[in-house]
């Protein structure tokens, strides 16, 4: 590590490091204010990069068999981290997970895709929704927000 800092601080004064959190990335859709099931994604490639998540179609991802209090920690920590934000209608709450179970919020995605590919309608299947009545959810929670402004 100490080698890597010194390598690094020749190129830049600013040298951020972070621990490595190599239990999964997780994802957890919220529509209308609600948490659908978590997702785990497991790329068959090294990383979830472009190609992984729109153009390749063996990247691995379903709904996981997490412990009960697991799943609910994910769930809840989305919903407060979307409301956090002012954030309304649907979007996507990503996660990392530690070896022991501890999930780390990654990201905030306040517009997720809508594609074949794209996590949100995948965890709107898991649920048993349609994608007519996930576009239905979002829209309905759009004409009431913009009705009370």
């Amino acid at each position: 590590m100490r080698a890597a800092y010194e390598e690094a601080a020749k190129h830049d004064k600013l040298v951020i490091v972070e621990a490595f959190i190599g239990g999964g990335e997780y994802t957890a859709a919220i529509v209308g204010g609600q948490a659908l099931p978590v997702i785990k994604i497991e790329p068959a490639n090294e990383f979830y990069d472009y190609d992984a998540k729109y153009l390749r179609d063996d990247t691995a991802t379903s709904a996981v068999r997490l412990a009960a209090g697991e799943r609910a920690e994910i769930q809840h920590l989305a919903q407060q981290a979307f409301a956090l934000i002012g954030g309304q209608g649907w979007g996507r709450v990503d996660f990392l997970m530690d070896e022991a179970g501890k999930p780390y919020l990654l990201e905030i995605n306040t517009s997720p895709g809508m594609t074949d590919h794209s996590l949100v309608p995948m965890a709107a299947r898991q649920a048993g929704m349609s994608f007519e009545q996930l576009c239905c959810a979002y829209w309905s929670r759009l004409m009431w927000i913009s009705h009370k402004r």
